[in-house]
């Protein structure tokens, strides 16, 4: 566009404001047009990025915004909408500061806060987990005040808003979910049974409810409020129902009120057991405190709702607002309706009755303001709270003062009144009150959804290695939370509402989404485990907080709690199964050239055992099982010939154990994390599996159908004729691979034989024979002697028996293991270093003969990698526990590996799949660069307590209001800013990090998770 359009258009408006505006309109549309124009010339006009990056779009429609309400509400003759016209001339000539003060709202922000105001404060109902929801729940609630208004019968008025109050106050999405699916899976089970007992419960509340209410409002007698009407009584009632549930709400927590200690909470609460000891008691009545909150106050609230004379004659549009939002708010917010309630009834007992609030306003209306005014108040003592903190923090705290500090606090107790203002300003707007940079500096931050980002819950992250830790632990912990909500543990359930939680390293971030009746939904967040030096010191001073709230014995009666002006307030404890992680030294173990001898002998006798079981339990052979009794002679085997040539010289041979070690020595092998070798998938292995490789002058003859292990009957043995060997030297004969015809002396044999491909010969039979005496065959035989692969236990022992006397089967045994052990060490007599056991854990070998024949078969590779992880945990747990007297002994730590453990790396993927299944053990080996030592890793399944406890919302809300502010607008990204650094009382640092992406940066968020509160 052109900048002669811009004048011209300017000049156009002078002239038209000359004819019917004053200055102030002038100026007024001066501004506007400028920003429209502007975002016409750069694309995007100047406005401030407070809540999310600004589009074209909605830069239009902040300039537009402004120019049609300017002209429509002087369009308009009529005199309240000409004095807000006025105002709002001199309003909009401070548009620039306000917009730069961040209290002009984007539109989106600010049609999604009104929804959500409206919503709960004018509807009775609650903010919403995601946009979606809220805007149908919104339309929904208005749809139903709206028919309520045109509803002739008195009765039907009543029974239609108890009926859509109750079910608009259910979490309808996973109800119908639940009968969806349920109804098209026929086979019944746990899960169908309980849809179908919560479903009917439901429907019974409903027509109680229903009859409840119809029976009341047409038969009982209606009058005011007085000492002895129907109404009076039930709110006498209500009030010690209050009372009560107050009280028993209070001593679910460590804390009554957040200040004195709970003289009835478990003391010195530490081990799950002792919790559970002292818990029983409290857990009972908290189980009487839900049905109280669940089924008694309901129903008397729609007592009193029902039984007011309001609603005998012609409702007008505010009974049908006051009474429907009355009506819904007993089932979405029982516990703030049962409040409000209270309040209504005893100002009218005790008040004139002549008085403005009872005669012009009907119960409806009184109980919508004085909701109002309940959020108002306790959001005002939250946001003065933090303000206050914030102040004392600034001068009390070292490491928080600055050069300026003593100014602004002298600015701060100066200009008082105005701050005080400014917080209530904030809170009649229900914004965040923004501490600029996290200074005492305050602003009002722009109104924004109670969720405080503009994104979905649970949709971004930033994930990492760590976060599989969350996801194990979070299916646990929303059932733990059910239990400790419902018992009212964690005080009084509000959307909005933030939890810390903390075990070892874990912090957990709980933020309540949305509440409705017997239910909550919740977002989980997991902050990061690799801890910086302010998040450590802040998660010292939760530790700090958490252990004096749970772990100190008090001799008084009601101690006070010594972090009162911290932000977080102790909750409980509640018992969730996850794993612990504990990290030992291994010096003097894996360094011990005792220990480490042993290792080898322990070696090959866990590669023995490993194969076997593989062997034993591969999906072929269980079939072939019943299928091998007594069919003839024994099958005879043609092993697989030899692929690789072997060496050509005595000298060659008599340097493989050099070879194996050379270029591989213990020098910088520390400086990064060892990399594993990765087996070559993608390489084609150059003989087919089960076939014999090409010998040169042998005639080969195939067919489909032939035994892949290696074992072809007696009929078809000539299949494969092998003629023509090559001429060998005398000298080397005897290092020549040797392939005779094999037959087994047992025709069970093949079903615990090695897979073809496994045989093949790849180091010179000199070699081989010097490994064989390290072959244990006293353990092998015990090893298939303890199989159980056959059903009939009579003939078991035999067959067993005669497999393991089989010399052909231990060949291929010894053949098979010793490569194996070989390719890890060679046949050094010596010990290894402990160096060289860190990279084979880590699935680094060092270079032999035998490293290529060993990776072309990543199956055999990888449990031959198991198995040396094996050994290694073998040779910590003989150190730690004492030596092994038989090979029962050492049988039982294998099986036990095998069942309950996980032993690999970190970084494995199968380390994780291992947590998601929950496996009871992890085991992973390190070593720690700074300090030169050896470190073992060890998580345990285990339940274990988590220490929860209530973050101030207020403060998290202004903090997560500043950092919009400082990031989106200030452009202040330095890692190191003031905003982000440690803070012992406000959390700064955590609560940064708990912030959406991309401005926090959790490691773990889950999806809105709706949680059942019965």
């Amino acid at each position: 566009m052109e900048p002669n359009r811009i004048i011209l258009k300017l000049l156009d408006l002078l002239e038209f404001a000359l004819l019917g505006f004053d200055f102030l309109g002038i100026i007024t549309l001066f501004f506007l047009f400028l920003l429209l124009e502007w975002g016409c010339l750069f694309y995007t006009c100047p406005t401030l990025r407070f809540w999310k990056h600004i589009t074209h779009l909605v830069s239009q429609v902040h300039s537009w915004r402004g120019i049609l309400l300017q002209d429509g509400l002087f369009m308009v003759n009529m005199p309240a909408l000409e004095q807000m016209n006025q105002i709002l001339h001199i309003l909009f000539v401070f548009l620039p500061f306000l917009w730069a003060l961040g209290i002009l709202p984007p539109p989106d922000a600010l049609f999604l806060w009104a929804m959500e105001q409206i919503l709960e404060f004018g509807l009775g109902g609650s903010s919403m987990s995601t946009h979606l929801r809220l805007l149908v729940m919104f339309i929904m609630s208005a749809g139903t005040v709206i028919t309520s208004y045109f509803i002739p019968s008195t009765v039907g008025v009543v029974l239609f808003m108890t009926g859509f109050g109750f079910l608009l106050s259910l979490n309808l999405s996973d109800v119908g979910h639940k009968i969806g699916t349920k109804s098209k899976n026929l086979p019944s089970g746990p899960e169908k049974h309980f849809s179908w007992k919560e479903c009917l419960f439901y429907i019974i509340i409903l027509v109680f409810a229903l009859l409840e209410t119809g029976l009341l409002h047409h038969f009982a007698g209606f009058s005011q409020i007085s000492k002895s009407s129907s109404q009076a009584i039930v709110g006498y009632g209500l009030m010690i129902l209050l009372i009560i549930l107050w009280i028993l709400r209070e001593i679910q927590s460590v804390y009554i009120i957040g200040i004195f200690r709970n003289p009835f909470y478990p003391k010195d609460v530490q081990t799950v057991t002792v919790f559970f000891e002292k818990q029983t008691r409290l857990m009972k009545i908290g189980i009487v405190r839900r049905i109280l909150l669940t089924l008694v106050s309901p129903f008397a609230m729609i007592a009193f709702l029902s039984l007011d004379s309001s609603l005998q004659g012609l409702h007008s549009v505010s009974v049908s607002i006051g009474f429907t939002r009355a009506f819904r708010m007993v089932w979405q917010n029982t516990e703030n309706a049962l409040l409000e309630t209270v309040i209504v009834s005893t100002v009218h007992l005790i008040s004139n009755t002549d008085i403005w609030w009872n005669r012009n306003l009907d119960t409806g209306i009184r109980l919508l303001l004085v909701g109002i005014i309940r959020d108002r108040l306790i959001r005002f003592i939250s946001k003065l709270q933090f303000a206050v903190t914030v102040l004392l923090t600034s001068w009390t705290e070292k490491k928080q003062r600055r050069k300026t500090t003593a100014t602004l606090c002298i600015l701060n107790i100066i200009f008082s009144p105005f701050v005080l203002v400014i917080i209530v300003f904030s809170t009649l707007l229900s914004s965040p009150l923004l501490p600029l940079f996290t200074l005492p500096v305050f602003l009002v931050g722009f109104p924004r959804p109670i969720q405080s980002w503009p994104g979905a819950a649970g949709t971004t992250a930033c994930v990492c290695a760590d976060t599989v830790y969350y996801y194990q632990m979070v299916p646990r912990l929303t059932a733990v939370l059910q239990t400790a909500m419902a018992a009212g543990s964690l005080g009084l359930l509000l959307p909005g509402s933030h939890y810390l939680g903390r075990f070892q390293d874990r912090l957990i971030w709980i933020m309540i989404l949305e509440c409705g009746y017997t239910y909550c939904c919740i977002n989980i967040k997991g902050l990061e485990l690799q801890e910086t030096s302010c998040h450590t010191a802040e998660a010292r001073r939760v530790d700090e907080v958490f252990e004096d709230a749970f772990e100190q014995e008090y001799t008084g009666v009601c101690s006070l709690n010594e972090h009162f002006g911290n932000v977080l307030t102790p909750c409980t404890v509640l018992p969730v199964k996850l794993y612990s992680d504990a990290r030992n030294v291994l010096s003097g173990i894996i360094d011990s050239h005792e220990n480490l001898k042993e290792f080898k002998g322990d070696l090959v006798k866990v590669l023995v055992w490993i194969l076997v079981q593989y062997c034993s339990k591969r999906p072929g052979m269980k079939e072939n099982v019943h299928n091998t009794e007594n069919k003839g002679k024994a099958p005879l085997i043609l092993p697989a010939s030899n692929t690789s040539p072997p060496p050509k010289s005595p000298e060659d041979i008599d340097s493989l154990n050099s070879e194996t070690f050379d270029d591989w020595s213990d020098d910088n092998i520390f400086d990064d994390e060892p990399t594993i070798k990765k087996v070559i998938e993608d390489k084609q292995l150059k003989d087919l599996p089960g076939t014999n490789s090409f010998i040169p002058g042998s005639v080969e003859s195939q067919r489909v159908g032939d035994h892949s292990t290696g074992t072809v009957p007696e009929n078809d043995l000539y299949k494969a004729v092998l003629l023509g060997y090559p001429a060998v030297d005398k000298g080397k004969q005897e290092d020549m691979p040797y392939i005779p015809l094999m037959e087994f002396s047992c025709s069970h044999s093949h079903l615990v034989c090695l897979p073809a491909e496994w045989r093949t010969s790849c180091m010179p039979n000199s070699k081989m024979k010097e490994l064989s005496s390290l072959f244990p065959e006293d353990w092998y035989q015990f090893v298939l002697r303890q199989l159980e692969c056959f059903h009939s236990e009579e003939k078991a022992s035999n067959v067993l028996e005669e497999i393991a006397n089989d010399k052909v089967l231990k060949d291929f045994y010894v053949h098979t293991v010793m490569t194996c052990y070989f390719s890890f060490f060679g046949i050094d007599n010596m010990a290894p270093s402990p160096g060289h056991i860190l990279r084979v854990y880590s699935g680094v070998l060092p270079w032999s003969v035998a490293l290529d024949w060993l990776t072309e078969k990543p199956e055999l590779f990888q449990l031959a990698l198991k198995a040396f992880r094996y050994t290694l945990k073998l040779m910590i747990d003989k150190a730690s526990l004492g030596p092994i007297e038989d090979f029962r002994e050492l049988i039982k730590y294998l099986e036990e590996y095998e069942c309950d453990w996980y032993i690999g790396l970190v970084s494995d993927e199968k380390w994780k799949e291992a947590i998601l299944q929950e496996k009871p053990y992890l085991f992973s080996l390190g070593y720690d660069s700074n300090m030169g030592i050896y470190t073992g890793r060890v998580l345990s399944l285990q339940e274990l307590l988590i220490q929860v406890g209530k973050l101030n919302a207020e403060a998290v809300r202004g903090q997560w209001a500043n950092l919009s502010w400082e990031l989106l607008y200030a452009t202040n990204d330095d890692e190191e800013r003031y905003s982000i650094q440690a803070h012992p009382l406000l959390l700064r640092n955590l609560t940064v990090q708990a912030a959406d992406p991309p401005l926090g940066y959790p490691i773990y968020s889950s999806k809105p998770l709706y949680i059942h509160l019965y």
